[in-house]
């Protein structure tokens, strides 16, 4: 396998390709650079401080509102869960439950606070004042609406405690925490679409693409080197190599976007943040655009092959959903498109410019045309079982992080 170090040349391969924007294939994104989000110290936050020191809704912190989550909604149902922790006291002045509802990630590190605070207090509890606000009673795009923000307190109400406290949430891994009142602590996290970008992987690994032979194979069983179909800028049908495997996490449930067409056969499963070719109108595919999956709406096309086709015509978006699946994997084509359960989608995750993201792999497929890609192989490739990321979009994030100014990204701040 390559190291970082073998290759000197690629910093500066990689700062030409990134001064406009910089990419990354499904792979970890900022949150996942280093194994923990902040240093871990004892010192108590001071009043009005945050950690990071930065607002609350980039990307550096917890991220964009999403929209609000409202009771019964399908996002009701698959994304907010209920915490019944017997060591976290909940206020629940609604009388609702709704101080109890939150994403998955907001438990996860709600119970972890929770643990810290009775090790750090004999007899003192977490105590959440405010979870999931369906009320309103927040600021306009308040993560609240999302059940990604808590305000918390110990629960013996002593105030003294509570930079103590927020220093505590910083540890438990909250991706913003804000001593924001002498009443209370607030802490707030990724969203879970974000979050399932972050971990990587792009499409389910029971979805199925076609070789060259005709055959098809699931994502899971792919193989570097694999011919499979692709789709050229005209919509004509092509095939392409599978150049490297980028992540492959065949255990890890992931948060995917589910399309469905007016065929019921033609439906696409993929990371929120993954691109996917759209068009507002019935029109042909050199008309399309490549979008998140987040952000794919009903009454938009996709492009689909049928079988003894040529090229991929248009369909209707009939439905869009979130669900829960286990396995995620990220395949990379030398012509950057893929088919994907007959439906054409980009191998490009993350940063919206695919053209952009495209470039920035150059260097790979400089490597493949001159028969030297085995210097990407990884040893990884020929295990279809085992989770792994590859060096190469690591590195491409380590080494472009630090040269891609902050202005090139909607709220992106660059970690320090």
């Amino acid at each position: 396998m390559a190291t970082n170090q073998t290759f000197s040349w690629l910093p500066h391969v990689i700062f030409i390709l990134v001064q406009r924007q910089h990419s990354n294939a499904c792979t970890p994104g900022p949150s996942s650079k280093t194994s923990s989000h902040h240093p871990r110290l004892t010192t108590p936050l001071k009043l009005k401080q945050r950690v990071p020191d930065i607002s609350e809704q980039t990307l550096g912190a917890s991220g964009a509102a999403e929209g609000r989550i409202v009771r019964g909604s399908q996002k009701f149902q698959n994304v907010l869960v209920e915490n019944t922790n017997s060591d976290i006291q909940f206020k629940d002045e609604e009388g609702t439950g709704a101080d109890r509802l939150m994403t998955q990630r907001c438990k996860d590190k709600l119970n972890t606070l929770a643990i810290s605070v009775m090790n750090t207090w004999d007899g003192v509890q977490l105590r959440v004042i405010e979870a999931w606000d369906e009320d309103g009673l927040h600021e306009e795009n308040s993560l609240h609406y999302e059940g990604r923000a808590v305000e918390i307190t110990t629960s013996d109400r002593d105030k003294s405690k509570y930079g103590q406290l927020a220093r505590l949430a910083v540890d438990a891994g909250f991706d913003w925490v804000s001593y924001h009142s002498k009443n209370f602590v607030h802490c707030s996290v990724q969203s879970e679409s974000s979050v399932a970008a972050t971990k990587g992987g792009c499409f389910h690994v029971d979805s199925k693409v076609t070789l060259a032979t005709g055959q098809d194979k699931s994502l899971l069983e792919l193989l570097v080197g694999d011919i499979v179909m692709v789709v050229h800028n005209d919509g004509s049908i092509g095939y392409s190599p599978i150049l490297l495997i980028m992540d492959r996490r065949p255990q890890q449930e992931t948060i995917f976007r589910v399309i469905h067409t007016d065929t019921d056969e033609s439906s696409l499963v993929l990371t929120p943040e993954h691109l996917v070719y759209v068009s507002d109108q019935n029109t042909n595919f050199a008309e399309s655009k490549a979008v998140f999956g987040k952000d794919v709406q009903v009454g938009q096309y996709l492009y689909v092959h049928r079988q003894g086709d040529d090229s991929v015509t248009s369909r209707l978006i009939t439905g869009v959903a979130y669900e829960r699946y286990i396995g995620a994997i990220a395949p990379l084509t030398e012509q950057g498109s893929i088919l994907v359960d007959g439906i054409a989608a980009s191998t490009y995750a993350v940063i919206r410019d695919e053209w952009i993201a495209h470039l920035a792999f150059t260097p790979i497929r400089f490597a493949k045309r001159f028969n030297s890609i085995r210097w990407f192989e990884s040893q990884e490739n020929e295990d279809t079982n085992q989770t792994f990321i590859h060096w190469y979009p690591k590195y491409l994030y380590n080494y472009g992080g630090y040269i891609v100014q902050s202005r090139l990204f909607d709220g992106f701040v660059l970690p320090d």
